[in-house]
């Protein structure tokens, strides 16, 4: 190992592990960057190599990696291996490596959504209203009884899709019916939480943490539908821009005052401090920002808009998480909008065909296709998941950021491409209306 200089393992193979490999490889403080297993994007990175033949939740095999390849850093990207304790079995056999990420306690706030909700009635974090099920029929009658509009979220992880909201009590009946009988996402349908649906913009912050001191980065708004106009099913994210306009600074400084500082306070005196990087859903009611929801790591793809405005070195500012030293940072981000536009296989959300031919334009440099769900088969890019790849650019202003983006998707072709033609435009509705 080069004096001085740290080699980092990257977990995971989505567009926000491409988009942390590409950050991190920018650092000077950085000797090399392992990503178990990446991608067709990680794969053409400088300083970075792509692990292939271990699994993401394998520990022992990643520790045995990790001591042979005098790995310095861990950072998983994904919340599965997260909520499996990756961090804590590091710790335990391997603990000469640092981990960029949340213990097994903390990552409860999101591999258990009855937890987190428990979590902010705790510490009086503003939330909807809500109740917790794991009984079937106690859930139906409930749905029953109730006036407001809901939303129900089964409680385990459902890779981002296992929030619903219905229209109608028809609707929320088969919904619950759904999660909770028929398993439509598995053992996460097993608890559900009932809340009251909330009416607002929605935003999402993501704030660096060491388990006391948090540094945030802009607000994003995610477009969670895979139509245009917010219309058809949820996705993982179809695409992000930031900084939002919905909130002013003084909204977001009370977000931080109310909900951020007190969260990871609450962690602190629970005996769960979380190092790593908090992603804190909200709803911008009429009566104030509401928490939604917390995600354990990086957001996708708002990894992709936000790491594209930072200003500051990524890896300093993971070290001084992991070493508990943030607040020796300050978090600095260049003063321009960032949006990201997600490039889809045809079918997704539903099913969709894998392996895919793809073909890449050449991108200008203030535009950068992160890839996401691609492989690369003996030299040819072939799609391998429903969300294939985004175009990110950065520009001055919102308006140029959006036409930026969207001239990096023409870049992109194969077979069957989905994409919404309408990422940022409320923003911009807003300020025109």
């Amino acid at each position: 190992m080069q004096s001085g200089k740290i080699r980092m393992l990257l977990v995971g193979n989505g567009g926000r592990e491409h988009a942390i490999a590409w950050k991190l490889a920018q650092s000077a403080l950085v000797e090399h960057i392992y990503v178990v297993p990446g991608n067709g994007g990680t794969a053409g990175l400088s300083k970075v190599t792509n692990v292939d033949g271990i699994g993401q939740e394998d520990f022992a095999a990643l520790t045995k990696f990790a001591a042979e390849n005098s790995i310095g850093l861990l950072v998983p990207g994904p919340e599965a291996p997260l909520v499996a304790g990756i961090a804590d079995y590091f710790k335990q056999h391997a603990p000469g490596v640092k981990c960029f990420g949340p213990s097994l306690g903390a990552a409860r706030m999101e591999g258990s959504k009855t937890f987190s909700k428990d979590f902010m009635q705790r510490h009086n974090i503003p939330t909807a209203a809500y109740r917790n099920f794991s009984d079937y029929e106690e859930a139906r009658k409930y749905l029953d009884e109730v006036s407001h509009d809901v939303v129900i979220k089964a409680s385990g992880l459902a890779a981002g899709k296992g929030v619903i909201i219905p229209a109608t009590k028809e609707e929320a009946q088969k919904a619950l019916t759904e999660i909770m009988q028929d398993k439509e996402f598995g053992a996460a349908g097993d608890e559900v939480v009932i809340e009251e649906f909330l009416e607002g913009d929605e935003l999402s912050i993501l704030s660096f943490s060491d388990g006391s001191t948090i540094r945030s980065l802009p607000p994003a708004q995610d477009h969670k539908r895979i139509f245009d106009g917010d219309q058809g099913p949820n996705t993982g994210g179809m695409g992000t821009y930031a900084p939002t306009r919905i909130a002013p600074q003084s909204v977001i400084d009370e977000v931080h005052e109310t909900i951020l500082q007190p969260t990871i306070d609450g962690m602190k005196k629970e005996g769960i401090p979380f190092v790593g990087v908090l992603f804190t859903g909200l709803m911008m009611t009429k009566s104030g920002a509401k928490t939604l929801e917390y995600n354990v790591r990086f957001g996708d793809p708002e990894t992709q808009s936000l790491l594209s405005l930072m200003k500051t070195d990524l890896a300093s500012i993971m070290l001084a998480c992991a070493d508990g030293n943030l607040s020796t940072k300050e978090l600095e981000v260049w003063p321009r909008s960032a949006v990201t536009v997600v490039v889809a296989a045809g079918g997704y959300p539903g099913s969709y065909v894998k392996g895919t031919l793809m073909k890449l334009d050449p991108a200008p440099e203030d535009v950068v296709l992160f890839h996401a769900g691609t492989t690369l088969v003996d030299g040819s890019l072939k799609t391998s998941g429903g969300r294939v790849i985004a175009s990110t650019a950065i520009a001055e202003t919102l308006e140029e950021a959006i036409s930026k983006a969207y001239s990096g998707v023409k870049l992109i072709h194969f077979e069957g491409m989905q994409y919404r033609k309408d990422i940022a435009g409320r923003a911009l509705k807003k300020t025109t209306s």
